[in-house]
């Protein structure tokens, strides 16, 4: 009886690990081209490059903590901020380093 109890433990806990392994995290949502709403600015987020230019060529590296995407060109620091306000399958809500509302779609 013990063992068929650790089995199902063993079961349920391993389960949950695959469930959260396989869940899709917010770097795979924000990844992809993105236009601002007056179509000035192309954002070009992609595994490992976060570009936001006229023509969304110039990367840097960045990586995401909590709501936030900190970028820095080449390693440099300090890192410029990014504040995630919004996230949804084709619209994106930045918060930039100066405060200004940033919209985005793709």
């Amino acid at each position: 009886m013990k063992n068929y109890v650790l089995i199902a433990v063993h079961i349920v806990i391993a389960s949950l690990l695959l469930g959260m392994a396989c869940s899709t995290p917010a770097k795979n949502k924000i990844q992809g081209e993105w236009t601002s709403k007056d179509g000035s600015t192309k954002l070009k987020i992609t595994d490992k490059g976060f570009a936001m230019d006229e023509n969304g060529e110039i990367s840097e590296e960045y990586f995401i903590k909590d709501d936030t995407i900190f970028t820095s060109f080449q390693g440099n620091q300090p890192y410029t901020k990014f504040v995630i306000q919004k996230i949804e399958t084709d619209k994106l809500t930045l918060l930039d380093p100066d405060s200004r509302q940033l919209e985005f779609s793709r």
